[in-house]
């Protein structure tokens, strides 16, 4: 995807421990890393309102949704790092 993304959500999420770290990127693609390993998992994603959708690179899907600006996304929570 090489159209850039325009949302509130841009930037760094990250789960309460720290453990996992995920960025929205402006260009459509998210890089998530997983306690020690940086980059760990990367793909597409494309927000629609309050819903994310994803697209990893190995062609795994998942969503999630923003509420009151915490990530809810397969089980987990992310908050925006401030």
């Amino acid at each position: 995807m090489s159209e850039r993304q325009s949302h509130p959500y841009l930037g760094m999420w990250v789960t309460a421990d720290g453990r996992i770290r995920q960025e929205l990127l402006p260009n459509g693609r998210y890089d998530e890393a997983r306690g020690s390993i940086k980059s760990a998992y990367q793909g597409n994603y494309q927000v629609t309102g309050e819903h994310i959708d994803y697209q990893d690179d190995t062609g795994f899907s998942a969503d999630g949704k923003f509420i009151d600006d915490v990530l809810y996304h397969g089980g987990m929570v992310f908050y925006r790092e401030k």
